[in-house]
């Protein structure tokens, strides 16, 4: 389920494929320069040239593998903060239909495995550790410890109380899908507002030029054959 975390024991790859990477890159990358541009002699650069291109080459290899657990990290990330608010609701109706936590949390989990598989992942995980982890809270903090979210943070928060104090759980995840709704319209309602200002650029360089041409361009050519005649 933590395939985004190749340094997560029991990840996608775990600490081994992610130290495969790490140092099978920088030589692989480095011995394929060398090879193109020192004994193929492609370009035709200089020593010092050839030396920096391979250099540079083992260095894209060895920092290749942790801008693409960042970038697939914050990708899943976002999925789950995303699909958050739904996940919330569902969780209400399983707790509102009389299913425990464990229940509620593995059929969440088989609902959203089509949508959004980043958060079932995390769900069912949830779920198994629920069952056979001595403290049911460990669980919990297992979930927010993987995804280092805080809205996860906050759900975490209501489900362990649910779990110590015996308080409402569908209560409490109502509200907090609400808050999680009403703050993911916020953000949308600010990247549209920042709409206008990102497509100045491109309207001044990409649509204006070529709509100068079409309306300018028949009256600027009779002028030159006008003036051709004379």
């Amino acid at each position: 389920a933590r395939w985004y975390d190749f340094r997560e024991p029991g990840g996608y790859l775990g600490n081994v494929g992610y130290l495969f990477f790490k140092l099978v890159l920088p030589a692989g990358l480095a011995l394929g320069a060398a090879l193109v541009f020192v004994g193929l002699g492609a370009f035709d650069l200089t020593p010092m040239a050839r030396l920096l291109v391979c250099g540079g080459a083992a260095f894209l290899g060895f920092a290749g593998p942790d801008i693409f657990l960042k970038n697939q990290t914050t990708k899943r990330r976002e999925a789950i903060r995303k699909a958050l608010p739904d996940t919330l609701d569902l969780l209400v109706i399983c707790a509102e239909a009389g299913l425990s936590l464990d229940a509620a949390l593995k059929r969440s989990a088989r609902e959203l495995a089509r949508s959004t598989p980043e958060i079932a992942d995390e769900l069912e995980l949830t779920s198994i550790e629920l069952g056979f982890l001595p403290e049911r809270h460990q669980a919990l903090e297992n979930l927010n410890r993987r995804t280092n979210l805080p809205a996860v943070r906050s759900v975490v928060n209501a489900l362990s109380q649910a779990e110590r104090y015996g308080t409402p759980l569908a209560q409490s995840l109502r509200v907090l899908a609400s808050e999680y709704r009403s703050e993911r319209m916020l953000k949308a309602e600010e990247k549209a507002s920042r709409l206008p200002a990102t497509m100045t650029i491109p309207l001044i360089f990409f649509v204006l030029p070529p709509l100068f041409v079409v309306l300018l361009g028949p009256g600027l050519l009779r002028i030159i054959d006008g003036l051709s005649k004379l």
